[in-house]
């Protein structure tokens, strides 16, 4: 019944061969007198998702997560993931070859700086920040070691077969999405860049360049980006670097009204000429450290901060807003015909984690506005829930059995918005931990949706709210509790988000995603998530500050049987309630037959049985 573009974890990557690669790797190393090498799991734009091409890392080590670093040193190599990925890089890299490290605990710049016993080591400029670079070369001094930029990435000579990179059209995103026209945008950037007394600023990241100039594209998975540079100076004719092959003559007669459209060949010498005598903003966090050295040796000035588009983008307009209501109201009514088919097939015990995967999926396809999964869905069922990051392979798949509870968090690209969800749901019944345990997430979920804050406020701030009821019983959960989100852009989106890290300051209009969880190793995940949009929120009298709260996006039930309603206040009570009475407004016209009936049911309130 139902489809899903799927590619087993098998096509992507093969940890069996991590040894023989590895020995590759360190016999062209030798050949290049280096003594090591870092290598990090992104591209040159520092993209969350990246192309076929440039996945070095999942080539290499077998791991196939989002975010990760390798370092191989003559005689020793480790992998660094955060805490998402730790069970599953155990089962995808051969730890006999790599060792596998905790990104945070074990930073690898310390590593480095315990392991290299001089030598030089080894670096792409290319795929490497200013900042990651600035880590690196105080962690070679301290190892006694040179810290050596390559010219060509050591990987790339021992790949065979590596794919060509991508050649997607490029398209022009609707100003009925967009909100704003490109040249207004730009005209923004600009006064933002003479207040700032900046001659000009990079944009090295393709999210910033496809909102700045209203331009969409898939050069790599989920993300609608194309691959492009962009030079914005303080007055003038910006100009932006792509690939003419994507472009349509509409496209690039469109593009031709607001900047000069030049090939991404051309960026090194357009920047260096604009450089000369001149101070450039360039995101330390996000830049390749290759474009400080052209604009220093151009005789420029870096002027490191954060690309100035990342806030401008984050805080939506109204037709954005209105946008991101409309794809959600959309996608609830998906994810409601989802979980009433779950429910009804779940019981069998004849279902697995693809299955669902691909019912999912195919459910959002019948919206007829499914542009692309917004991430690989995580459907963990059992034990597999407790892997933050889990994806499902045909190796790994699990059937859902009675007595488990199954952990689904997916998402959407619609061209009027992004969504992200996470349910955690019932399969027969539960156990009295597993109730007691998803209530006190429910418990930090609703603090967070029921919060109201100053202007000012960060996530950081905000962020022991969703964690205070598992805290208060010993438990908590090894992620942050939220991210922002674009718009018909990436699902992670900064600069805000709610998390012990997060100093961006809230501000209305930004949307951030609200899902504290809890997992129990080899057992059971838990994690309930809504996306939140930040809104003014009414003053009471004699109030001396602004104040702003959260509205919800997300449409979609919450699991009633795993609730232990007397552990939930009656306020807690009172938003469970109010919140299913919206969805059930919301979505009940969108949906017919079993599934209205099935979500009439799941949205009856909770309040008369606590």
């Amino acid at each position: 019944m139902f489809e899903a573009k799927f590619q087993s974890f098998s096509e992507k990557t093969d940890p069996s061969r991590g040894k023989e690669r590895l020995q590759a790797l360190r016999a062209e190393l030798s050949r290049r007198k280096l003594d090591g090498f870092i290598i990090p799991r992104t591209d040159q734009h520092q993209n969350e998702y990246v192309p076929a091409s440039e996945e070095r890392l999942a080539w290499l080590t077998g791991f196939a997560g989002s975010a990760g670093v390798a370092v191989v040193l003559a005689d020793k190599a480790a992998l660094f993931v955060d805490g998402r990925y730790t069970l599953e890089a155990k089962e995808q890299v051969d730890g006999t070859a790599f060792a596998i490290e905790h990104l945070v605990d074990t930073p690898p710049d310390e590593w480095i700086a315990k392991n290299l016993k001089g030598g030089n080591f080894g670096y792409d400029p290319l795929r490497t920040t200013i900042d990651g670079v600035e880590k690196l070369a105080k962690a070679c001094e301290r190892a006694g070691a040179k810290l050596v930029a390559v010219e060509d990435n050591p990987v790339d000579a021992i790949w065979s077969g590596r794919p060509e990179a991508p050649l997607t059209p490029v398209v022009l995103h609707d100003i009925r999405f967009a909100g704003e026209p490109a040249e207004a945008k730009i005209r923004r950037l600009q006064g933002e860049l003479g207040t700032a007394k900046l001659d000009a600023a990079v944009l090295s990241d393709p999210a910033s360049v496809a909102w700045a100039f209203n331009i969409r594209g898939a050069d790599v998975a989920h993300t609608p980006l194309p691959l492009s540079w962009a030079l914005v100076p303080a007055g003038g004719k910006p100009s932006l670097f792509v690939d003419g092959r994507k472009l349509s003559n509409e496209v690039r007669d469109a593009l031709a009204k607001v900047a000069g459209v030049q090939e991404p060949a051309e960026f090194d010498k357009a920047l260096a000429a604009v450089a000369k005598g001149k101070t450039i903003r360039l995101d330390q966090a996000t830049a390749p450290k290759h474009l400080a050295d052209v604009i220093e040796q151009a005789g420029g000035t870096v002027a490191k901060g954060a690309d100035p588009v990342t806030r401008m983008k984050a805080v939506k307009n109204e037709a954005e807003i209105e946008g991101a209501r409309a794809a959600h109201r959309r996608d609830g009514a998906a994810l409601v015909n989802f979980l009433a088919w779950f429910d009804r097939e779940a019981p069998s015990g004849r279902l697995t984690e693809i299955d669902a995967v691909a019912a999912l999926e195919s459910f959002r396809r019948e919206t007829g506005k499914l542009k692309d999964v917004s991430f690989p869905t995580i459907a963990g069922a059992g034990p597999h829930g407790a892997i933050v990051h889990y994806r499902v392979t045909q190796k790994s798949n699990r059937k859902i059995s009675p007595g488990e509870l199954f952990l689904i968090d997916s998402g959407a690209q619609y061209e009027d918005g992004t969504t992200d969800v996470t349910r955690t749901l019932s399969v027969g019944d539960p156990t009295h931990e597993m109730r007691e345990r998803f209530t006190l997430v429910l418990k930090g979920h609703i603090a967070i949706a029921r919060a109201i804050f100053p202007e000012g406020t960060t996530g950081a701030q905000l962020d022991g709210f969703a964690r205070a009821p598992l805290w208060r019983a010993g438990l908590d959960f090894d992620h942050g509790t939220g991210h922002g989100v674009g718009s018909y852009l990436s699902v992670h989106e900064g600069p805000a988000r709610i998390s012990k890290k997060g100093n961006a300051k809230l501000e209305p209009g930004m949307i951030l995603s609200n899902e504290p969880g809890y997992y129990k190793t080899d057992a059971y995940g838990i994690r309930i998530e809504n996306l939140e949009l930040i809104v003014p929120h009414k003053a009471p009298a004699g109030a001396e500050k602004k104040l702003l709260s959260f509205e919800a996006l997300t449409l979609a039930p919450i699991d009633r049987r795993l609730v232990l309603p007397g552990m939930l206040t009656l306020e807690e009570l009172d938003w469970l309630d109010t919140y299913h009475a919206r969805v059930r407004a919301e979505i009940s016209p969108l949906v017919h037959g079993e599934a209205r009936d099935w979500l009439i049911a799941a949205t009856e309130p909770l309040m008369r049985l606590a």
